[in-house]
C-alpha cells in the first residue's frame, strides 16, 4: 500500500466526522435553527421521494429514457451552479481552511470526496439518478450496468461541483472576482428562465417527444451518459453502453485531476486579490454626488449606506442585479410571447421587494457598529425606515418602467394604473413583512466563502423569506378583493382609483410594519448580532 493511498484511507473517516460533528453542532446551537433545518430536510426528503416514485412509475414508458437521462443532466447543472450562488452550509469543503494543515492535495481528494457525500443534497440527488435508472432499466443487463452507472452519475456531480467550487474560491473571495460572479449569476438566473419559457412552449407543442433529439445527444454527455448506457444496455447495445460509462468514468477522471490542481494553486499560490485595494477605495469616496441628494441626519447616512452595500459589496450587487433582471425577463418575454399580461409587472416589485428582508444579515460583523447607534425603539424605527427608503430609491421607477414597457408591449394601457396601484400596495406589504423579519428571523451572510447562508441557518433563511412572502400575499388581499370586485361588477372606469389607493394603502401597512418591527429589533439587538455574526 502506497503512502498516499495509507493517507486517504487516514484521513477520510476523520473528515467524516467532522462533516457529521459540524451538522450535529450546527443543530445544537438552538431550538429555532434545529427545528428549521429538520423542517427543510424533511420536506426536501419528501420531494425526493415523489420524484423517485415518479421515475420507477415511467417504467416502460416510451420516454422513460428521455425523461431520466436529461433529469440527470439538470441535476448536474444544478450541482455545478448551487455551491457558487446558493446555500451549501458545508464546512469541510471550503479549501481555504485546509491551507495550513500538513495535508498533502492527492489524499484529501478522497477523504474531501467522502465528505460531500454526507448530507441531504447527496441523498436527494441519489434517490433522482436510482429512480431515473430503474425507469430506462430493462433486462438482467441493464440491472447490472445500472449498479456501476448509479454511484458514478453521483461521484460525478460531486466532483464536479467540488472542482468548479475550487477553481473559482479566489474569484468568489476577491474584490475584482466577486464582481465577475454578479455576471455569472446573472447569466444563470437568465439561463433558468429560459428553460422555463422553453419548458412553457414544449407543454403547447407536443409533450416529451419534442425533447427527443436533445436526450439523443445528451445520453452522450456526462453523467447522463451513465443514464444513457443503462438505456442502451436495455435494447442489448452492450457495447455503446460500456462506451457511454467509460465517457463518465472519463469525466470523473478529469475532475478529479482539475480538483486536485485546484487544491494545489490554493495550497501553494499567494492571494494578491487586495492588492490597490486603498487606491480603489480612496477613488470611490472622492464623490459627493449622491450624498448631496439624501436628507440629513441619520436618514441620509443610513441610506448612503445601504446602498453602497448594493453597489460595493459581490452578494448584495449579485442579489440586486439578479433581482432587476429577472424582474423585467418574467413579463416582457410573456408579453412578447403574446400570453402575457399587465399584472405580470407585480412580479418584478416582488424580485426587488425580497431585498428588505434580512437587512441587518447584509451588514455581517460590521452590524456592531449600527448596534452602538441604536439606543431606543426610535433609533431602530428610524434605521429600519431609512433602509426602506434606500430600497424605494431603486424599486418605485422602476416599478413604473416595468408596467409601463409591459403595457406598451401589449397594447394594454388602460389596465396600467391599475396594475401600478396593486403593485404599489405589494410592495408595500413586502417593506413590511420584510422590516418584521429582519428583526426577527436574521441570518447570517458569510463574505469570505461562496454560501449566502451561514451553516445550519438554511431553514431560518427559507421561512424569513418563504414566510414573509405569504404573509405579504395575504397583507394584499383587500386590494386584489377590490380589483376582482370592481371587475366583475363593470365598474371599470373607476379602476383608476386603484392607483392612489394602493399607494395610500402600501404606505400605511409599510408604515405599520416598521412600527411594529422597531421595538422587536431594539430588544433584540443582542441576537440579530449574534446570529448575523455567525460564520
Amino acid at each position: 500500500m502506497t503512502v498516499s493511498s495509507q493517507n486517504a484511507s487516514a484521513l477520510t473517516p476523520v473528515f467524516v466526522r467532522l462533516k457529521l460533528s459540524l451538522l450535529k453542532n450546527g443543530l445544537r446551537q438552538s431550538g429555532g435553527r434545529r427545528a428549521a433545518y429538520i423542517t427543510s430536510a424533511v420536506l426536501a426528503l419528501l420531494f425526493a421521494a415523489l420524484q423517485l416514485l415518479g421515475l420507477i412509475a415511467l417504467h416502460g414508458n416510451a420516454h422513460a429514457a428521455t425523461v431520466g437521462v436529461l433529469g440527470v443532466a439538470l441535476l448536474a447543472i444544478g450541482w455545478t451552479v448551487m455551491p457558487l450562488f446558493f446555500p451549501s452550509g458545508d464546512e469541510t469543503l471550503d479549501p481555504t481552511r485546509l491551507v495550513m494543515l500538513p495535508l498533502r492535495p492527492q489524499p484529501l481528494i478522497g477523504a474531501l470526496l467522502a465528505a460531500s457525500l454526507v448530507g441531504i443534497g447527496p441523498l436527494f440527488t441519489l434517490c433522482l439518478i436510482l429512480g431515473s435508472a430503474i425507469a430506462v432499466a430493462h433486462g438482467a443487463g441493464a440491472a447490472v450496468v445500472a449498479v456501476l452507472a448509479v454511484p458514478l452519475a453521483l461521484l460525478v456531480c460531486v466532483a464536479l461541483a467540488r472542482a468548479v467550487a475550487a477553481a473559482n474560491t479566489r474569484l468568489l473571495t476577491s474584490r475584482k472576482g466577486r464582481d465577475l460572479a454578479v455576471l455569472s449569476g446573472l447569466v444563470i438566473a437568465v439561463g433558468i428562465q429560459f428553460v422555463n419559457f422553453g419548458a412553457q412552449r414544449l407543454g403547447r407543442t407536443g409533450g416529451l417527444s419534442a425533447l427527443d433529439p436533445v436526450a439523443d445527444v445528451v445520453r452522450w454527455l456526462p453523467p447522463a451518459s451513465a443514464i444513457g448506457a443503462v438505456d442502451s444496455a436495455g435494447e442489448g447495445a452492450y457495447g455503446r453502453a460500456v462506451l457511454q460509462l467509460l465517457i463518465s468514468v472519463g469525466a470523473l477522471v478529469v475532475l478529479l485531476y482539475a480538483w486536485q490542481r485546484s487544491l494545489v494553486k490554493l495550497m501553494t499560490t499567494p492571494d494578491g486579490s487586495t492588492l490597490a485595494a486603498s487606491d480603489a477605495s480612496r477613488k470611490e469616496s472622492g464623490g459627493k454626488g449622491l450624498t448631496s441628494l439624501l436628507p440629513e441626519g441619520r436618514t441620509g447616512t443610513v441610506m448612503l449606506r445601504t446602498l453602497r452595500y448594493a453597489w460595493r459589496d459581490p452578494k448584495t450587487k449579485a442579489a440586486w442585479i439578479t433581482s432587476l433582471a429577472i424582474g423585467l425577463i418574467v413579463p416582457v418575454f410573456n408579453a412578447l410571447q403574446g400570453h402575457g399580461t399587465v399584472y405580470f409587472a407585480c412580479f418584478a416589485t416582488g424580485m426587488l421587494g425580497v431585498q428588505m428582508y434580512n437587512q441587518f444579515g447584509q451588514d455581517t460583523s460590521a452590524f456592531w457598529m449600527v448596534v452602538q447607534t441604536i439606543s431606543s425603539t426610535r433609533d431602530a424605527y428610524l434605521e429600519l425606515r431609512a433602509r426602506a427608503f434606500a430600497l424605494l430609491l431603486v424599486t418605485l421607477p422602476y416599478t413604473l418602467l416595468v408596467a409601463a414597457v409591459t403595457a406598451g408591449l401589449l397594447g394594454d394601457w388602460a389596465k396600467l394604473p391599475e396594475v401600478i396601484g396593486l403593485a404599489l400596495s405589494l410592495l408595500g406589504a413586502m417593506l413590511a413583512t420584510g422590516s418584521v423579519a429582519s428583526a426577527t428571523l436574521a441570518y447570517s451572510i458569510p463574505q469570505d466563502s461562496r454560501k449566502n447562508v451561514a451553516p445550519g441557518q438554511g431553514g431560518i433563511a427559507a421561512l424569513s423569506i418563504l414566510g414573509g412572502m405569504v404573509v405579504g400575499a395575504l397583507l394584499c388581499a383587500p386590494m386584489i378583493a377590490l380589483a376582482i370586485w370592481l371587475h366583475v361588477s363593470g365598474n371599470h372606469g373607476s379602476l383608476w382609483l386603484l392607483l392612489p389607493l394602493g399607494a395610500a394603502y402600501g404606505a400605511l401597512i409599510a408604515w405599520a410594519g416598521l412600527k411594529v418591527a422597531a421595538p422587536r429589533a431594539a430588544d433584540r439587538l443582542p441576537e440579530i448580532l449574534s446570529a448575523v455574526s455567525t460564520g
